[in-house]
């Protein structure tokens, strides 16, 4: 019997200890979790923003609005890093609380960047604009590419609604840097399922744009009443 009192006592220890340790991870799981409504909530006002660009606003001051709350999520994620920094070795533990409302700022960030200068946001860059730094706290490389599929997504529907208001040569200059995009991630060996679903995804994207721009290049029409011309299946 006192063997077996021995034994229970070091059950009750050991469950102890787990209790412990459960109860410490649900506290940071829950600062987590606040951090990261935060975070969503300053996404979703920039979206909303961003989302008037396809009804042909201007874009300078849409694109303000948005940026203006690019300081706001820097610090969000400084506050995250901040919370992990208390767990050394633990960002992969916690990394799905962030996982999707981070894809989502990246790919606002880098429909932002293609709007301002036609050209990708690299990796490197977002993880500056968030104020991370890769070594401690930093932007996860497949976060970051499903981010860029998800801005591909936007561009279709910016593509139509640019010609309805008369930009026709804004299918041509889609098509050319959604064909540079699609080609450099074919680059990539993709082991995630749910980022090379994705990636298939940019092909009925690029699918799109292109039946716009040859549909526009058919019709003869362009930004000064040109003809087009074959560069955006270019690359």
């Amino acid at each position: 019997m006192a063997g077996g009192d021995g034994s229970t006592q070091s059950l009750e220890e050991h469950f102890g200890v787990l209790r412990a340790q459960l109860e410490q991870s649900g506290t940071l799981r829950e600062r987590i979790r606040s951090v990261v409504s935060e975070i969503e909530s300053t996404a979703r006002f920039m979206y909303a923003n961003l989302l008037l660009v396809h009804q042909s606003r201007p874009t300078p001051e849409l694109l303000e609005k948005a940026k203006s709350r690019i300081d706001v999520l820097k610090e969000q994620y400084k506050q995250l890093a901040e919370i992990l920094g208390g767990c050394p070795g633990q960002y992969y533990r916690y990394h799905g609380d962030w996982r999707s409302e981070t894809q989502t700022v990246v790919s606002l960030f880098t429909f932002m960047h293609w709007l301002e200068s036609g050209s990708l946001l690299e990796h490197k860059e977002a993880e500056e604009k968030l104020g991370l730094n890769s070594s401690e706290f930093g932007l996860d490389i497949e976060d970051y590419l499903i981010g860029v599929c998800f801005m591909s997504n936007e561009l279709p529907r910016y593509v139509v609604n640019q010609v309805t208001a008369g930009d026709y040569d804004c299918p041509r200059k889609v098509l050319k840097f959604l064909t540079d995009l699609h080609s450099a991630f074919r680059m990539l060996n993709l082991r995630n399922d749910f980022l090379r679903k994705k990636f298939d995804g940019m092909k009925y994207d690029l699918r799109k744009v292109e039946e716009v721009y040859y549909d526009v290049k058919i019709r003869g029409l362009a930004s000064n009443g040109e003809s087009i011309g074959d560069q955006g299946t270019e690359g």
